[in-house]
C-alpha cells in the first residue's frame, strides 16, 4: 500500500515536471527571460572570480558601462580596461544582485534590480540600482547597456531634523507680563522634538503647553503640532532658512475661533534666538506684529 502510494506521488511530480516544461516550451517569452536571467548569474559569477576579460565578453563589442555618476565607458575594451584597474585595486570584492524585474521590449530584455558590493573584509559595501539591456546575438544574451543609479537610503527622521538640533537645551524668556521657560528634548526614540513652555504670570498658576516636532516624509517637510494649556492646539509647517526658520502656522483657539500667522525664527548665537510674528491673523482680525528674544537658560539657574 505504502509502495503504491509512493509510486503515485512520484507519477503525479513527474507529470507536473513535464507540463510545466512543455508550458516553458510553449512559450518563448518565458524562455527568454530565464536565459537572461541565467545570463545575470554567469556575470555574478566572473565578476566573483575577478575575471576581467570574460566579463567584458559579455557586453557586446558596442555596449556601454555607465557609472552612477553618468561615466559612460563604451566598447569591449574600455570596459575591460575598467574592470581590470578595479580588480586590481579591490581584489576578492564581491558582487550581489537582486533582480526585481526582467521584461521583452521588442529585440531587447530590460533587466532591473539592485546591486551590492562588498570588499573583502566586509567592511565597505555599496549599493546602487540599475538597468541593463540584453540584446541577444551570436553569443547569446549579451549586455548592450549596463548603468548605475545612486541608491541612498532615504534620511532617517532624526537625520531630517537635525537643523533643529540647535533647539534642544533649556531657553527662557522675560517681558513685562510675565515669563516664559522654553524646554526641547528628544524623544527616546530620537523620531520627534518635544518642547514644553511654562508661561509664569503675576498672580496666575503656570500654564504649560506641550509641542512634538517631526518630519513628515509625504511632503518631505518638518511640521510641528502645539497643545496649549488653555485647550487650543496648532500645527505648523517648517522651512529651514540660512539663519533660521520659517514657520506657517495655523491653530485653533478654545473659542473655535481660527488663527494663522508666520513665525520666524532667526538664531543670533549659540544663547540666543528670536521670534518674530508677522502675518497674525486671529478670527476677521489681523493682529500686529510682534518680536521676542529668547536666551539659553543659565546652567547655575538649572539647578
Amino acid at each position: 500500500m505504502i509502495y503504491r502510494l509512493f509510486a503515485t506521488a512520484l507519477a503525479l511530480l513527474s507529470l507536473a515536471i513535464a507540463v510545466d516544461t512543455l508550458r516553458a516550451a510553449d512559450n518563448p517569452d518565458d524562455a527568454a527571460i530565464a536565459a537572461v536571467r541565467k545570463s545575470e548569474e554567469q556575470l555574478v559569477a566572473l565578476f566573483n572570480a575577478g575575471k576581467a576579460d570574460e566579463l567584458a565578453a559579455m557586453f557586446l563589442p558596442k555596449g556601454e558601462l555607465i557609472d552612477e555618476q553618468g561615466t559612460v565607458y563604451q566598447g569591449s575594451q574600455e570596459i575591460k580596461d575598467l574592470l581590470t584597474a578595479f580588480f586590481k585595486n579591490f581584489p576578492k570584492t564581491k558582487l550581489a544582485i537582486n533582480v526585481e524585474s526582467v521584461r521583452l521590449v521588442g529585440p531587447v530584455a530590460i533587466d532591473e534590480g539592485t546591486r551590492t558590493m562588498t570588499t573583502e573584509d566586509g567592511k565597505v559595501k555599496s549599493q546602487f540600482r540599475y538597468i541593463a539591456i540584453w540584446a541577444k546575438g551570436e553569443k547569446g544574451w549579451q549586455l548592450a547597456s549596463f548603468r548605475d543609479f545612486a541608491d541612498d537610503p532615504a534620511p532617517t527622521a532624526n537625520e531630517s531634523l537635525q537643523p533643529l538640533a540647535w533647539l534642544v537645551g533649556e531657553w527662557i524668556n522675560e517681558g513685562a507680563d510675565g515669563k516664559v521657560a522654553i524646554t526641547y528634548r528628544w524623544s527616546e526614540d530620537k523620531n520627534y522634538l518635544l518642547g514644553e513652555f511654562v508661561v509664569n504670570s503675576a498672580g496666575e498658576s503656570p500654564r504649560k503647553s506641550t509641542q512634538r516636532i517631526g518630519w513628515d516624509p509625504s511632503v518631505s517637510k518638518i511640521r510641528s503640532w502645539l497643545f496649549d494649556a488653555d485647550g487650543g492646539f496648532a500645527e505648523g509647517t517648517w522651512t529651514v532658512v540660512d539663519d533660521g526658520v520659517v514657520i506657517k502656522s495655523d491653530s485653533v483657539n478654545p473659542d473655535g475661533t481660527t488663527a494663522s500667522a508666520t513665525m520666524n525664527i532667526t538664531t543670533k548665537d549659540k544663547d540666543h534666538y528670536t521670534i518674530a510674528g508677522t502675518d497674525r491673523v486671529i478670527g476677521d482680525s489681523l493682529e500686529d506684529d510682534f518680536e521676542i528674544t529668547v536666551t539659553r537658560r543659565p546652567a547655575a539657574a538649572r539647578k
